[in-house]
């Protein structure tokens, strides 16, 4: 594995340390029309944590996330990112601050191949201008130089060399999903939000995405919000985690905590304890 990483926020092997707050989500209330999807929702992420977000279907995770990266508008609360408040942010700025994103359902360019793929995910790093570009004249040159170095690099940290010129829409579902975790590492985010990264994939392919995820984390350093239903995978690589259930936080703390929870245990039993 190459020495340079994608986001250039530590070096490879590198301890992981948790730092101080990253993310703050302040009392976060989220409605459409009389439906209520997310109540007075607050929780914080710590720099270089993953940080789990479960609960039900219909819970308000995916709402969460959506409020984060600039998808949807709180009609209540804030959120701060780096010790700057935000109370509207639209998806550009959120980008551009350092706060990347995959979706539970993939978006990418089947046609196009899996370097070009992840190459579109440098579009905000690109300082030429597009007729720069297209007839690739000094600096512009130099410049895709550089960033398809950088996409090489994410190519073989997801072991997917042999593919790299391969249609997406040609490749398994696993790999695909490889390749949207790959976009979103193009854009060499502080802080990566993954929805649902391994809904989908069978044993196999959810073992060699937890790898990625704890690589992406522990290596990289980039900090990790992640949406998931299996619980499994939640308790074996977070260090925290916080539930919502109907649009309203029930649990929060470390997994051990959260599944000892009574008010946990019964939203996902159905029954009291």
């Amino acid at each position: 594995m190459s020495t340079a990483t994608p986001a250039a926020v530590a070096p490879i092997g590198a301890k992981k340390k948790i730092g101080e707050v990253i993310l703050e989500v302040k009392n976060i209330s989220l409605g459409f029309g009389g439906v209520k999807a997310l109540t007075d929702i607050s929780f914080d992420v710590r720099e270089h944590e993953v940080r789990a977000i479960i609960g039900p279907n219909g819970a308000g995770k995916s709402s969460m996330l959506n409020c984060i990266n600039g998808v949807y508008t709180p009609q209540q609360g804030s959120i701060s990112f780096r010790g700057q408040t935000f109370k509207h942010m639209n998806s550009h700025q959120v980008a551009v601050m350092g706060i990347g994103r995959t979706f539970q359902n993939l978006a990418l360019f089947k046609g196009m191949s899996v370097l070009d793929n992840i190459m579109s995910g440098r579009n905000l790093k690109i300082k030429s201008n597009l007729l720069m570009q297209a007839l690739r004249i000094g600096p512009a040159e130099r410049e895709e130089i550089m960033h398809r170095e950088a996409v090489e690099r994410i190519i073989d940290f997801l072991e997917i060399q042999a593919f790299r010129k391969t249609p997406v829409g040609q490749l398994p579902y696993g790999l695909q999903k490889r390749v949207d975790l790959g976009r979103a590492l193009a854009m060499e985010p502080k802080v990566l939000l993954l929805d649902e990264p391994m809904a989908g994939m069978n044993v196999e392919e959810k073992q060699d995405m937890c790898r990625f995820v704890l690589d992406v984390n522990d290596e990289f350093g980039t900090t990790i919000v992640l949406i998931e239903h299996d619980m499994g995978v939640v308790m074996d690589i977070s260090d925290r985690v916080v539930v919502l259930d109907y649009g309203k936080k029930i649990g929060d703390g470390t997994p051990e905590e959260v599944r000892n929870n009574p008010d946990v245990i019964s939203a996902y039993l159905g029954t009291s304890h």
